[in-house]
């Protein structure tokens, strides 16, 4: 039954799960790959489907996609 809440309804157009912006610096081999957060830190993702120097949207430590390699500006207000 669909609901009529609102706030519900609101709620499903999010999707669960932190997601970032990463930097695959290698592939393992075994499933998994390396990557550097923007911060600096390294983590361990699910996944190997992103080439290494690619940047990848990672979700819940599982990498989703490819992402375009984009000029990053900083500004501050």
């Amino acid at each position: 039954m669909a609901t009529t809440n609102i706030w519900q309804q609101f709620k499903l157009l999010i999707p669960e799960g932190a997601r970032t912006i990463a930097t695959i610096t290698s592939n393992n081999g075994d499933g998994t790959s390396t990557a550097i957060l923007r911060d600096g830190a390294s983590i361990r993702v699910q996944g190997e489907t992103v080439a290494a120097g690619s940047n990848a949207l990672v979700q819940d430590r599982v990498v989703k996609s490819e992402l375009p390699a984009l000029a990053v500006y900083e500004a501050e207000v």
